[in-house]
């Protein structure tokens, strides 16, 4: 199916109403009168075996029908211009017409053509209308009596070019109102979309609000109990390093008791080295506690510093406006006082 913009015109119709290769049978009065029109228009005849031939050269793919881009470029066989020039060039002689439409002047022809282009309205719908003005030309000078059939055949030409630029042109229409409906829907989905991330991100905010609380609150806990387990294991080491000098003072006693302090001594000694392994480790750990507490203290202070700030703007708001009431309220008793001092 041709495009819009595109459709020229349908196959040519044979002679007497029947459709070129329908095959369909015909009354011995449709018989008749084709024979009487053979008879009486050899020149039509060619005329239209002539254009047929033309259809069938633009034709090439059997569609029924040509195209405007048939006529500019036709791969493989003679373009329009060239089988415009040939239809020119191989006349047909049968009829002369009038021999003073022959001597019109150029010019007047030139306008009479541009009243008929005007009248049919195809400078909206031909780009070129040189070929058409030399065949119309040509026909009135060398065959007169086929110039109506000609301005017939351009009239249904020019007619369904307008239809298919009409088409055109509401489908050009019917596509803007799908793309702004589109668009419209596209801005309809991006605004629910904005507010669906907005409420995800309120309610992550929340959540993330409430976790800090309870990361907060353990990790107090975790301080708590590692400060306890420090104090705990300095008890024991000055527990042992208290046993561990009152062993040394005892050592000049017996050799058995001697021996025994001394294994008692080393592992006192290694449990000391395993406590302070101990210590250390849990100082370590201490460490990095106070360190996420100083970080969560910072967090805090800073929290509490932003919600201080918040009410220390609304409550100067707030005075601004009291004071501007107040100063109201002043100017609106003024008078008043005034008018009840001379009645007192």
């Amino acid at each position: 199916m041709a495009t819009p913009g595109e459709r020229v015109v349908r196959r040519p119709q044979g002679l007497g109403g029947e459709p070129d290769g329908s095959g369909a049978c015909l009354s011995p009065q449709h018989h008749l009168e084709r024979r009487e029109t053979q008879e009486q228009a050899p020149g039509q005849l060619a005329m239209l075996r002539k254009s047929q031939e033309f259809f069938q050269t633009c034709d090439a793919e059997g569609k029924g029908f040509i195209a405007r881009r048939d006529l500019q470029n036709n791969p493989g066989q003679e373009d329009a211009g060239e089988q415009v020039a040939r239809l020119q060039e191989e006349k047909v002689y049968q009829f002369r017409g009038d021999e003073d439409l022959g001597n019109m002047d150029q010019d007047e022809e030139a306008d009479q053509f541009q009243r008929l282009m005007d009248k049919l309205g195809a400078q909206k719908v031909l780009e070129d209308e040189d070929d058409v003005k030399q065949l119309w030309l040509q026909l009135k000078k060398d065959e007169p009596h086929l110039l109506s059939n000609f301005e017939d055949f351009l009239t249904r030409i020019i007619s369904q070019l307008q239809e298919a630029h009409e088409e055109k042109i509401e489908l050009e229409r019917a596509l803007k109102r799908k793309i702004a409906a589109y668009d419209e829907e596209i801005q309809h989905l991006y605004e629910e979309m904005e507010q669906q991330i907005k409420s995800e991100r309120e309610q992550f905010l929340l959540k993330d609000t409430e976790r800090f609380q309870a990361r907060s609150q353990e990790l107090e806990k975790k301080l708590i109990a590692k400060e306890q387990e420090l104090e705990r294991l300095n008890q024991k080491q000055k527990r042992l390093e208290g046993q561990c000098t009152a062993l040394h003072n005892d050592k000049h006693e017996t050799t058995a008791e001697n021996t025994k302090l001394k294994l008692t001594n080393q592992e006192l000694a290694r449990e000391l080295e395993r406590t302070a392994r101990e210590l250390q480790d849990a100082q370590q750990q201490l460490e990095i506690l106070q360190q996420e507490a100083c970080k969560l203290q910072q967090e805090k202070e800073l929290e509490v510093y932003r919600v201080t700030e918040s009410l220390q703007r609304e409550k100067s708001g707030l005075l601004k406006q009291l004071d501007f009431l107040r100063c109201m309220w002043g100017t609106s008793q003024k008078p008043q006082g005034k008018e009840q001092t001379p009645s007192g």
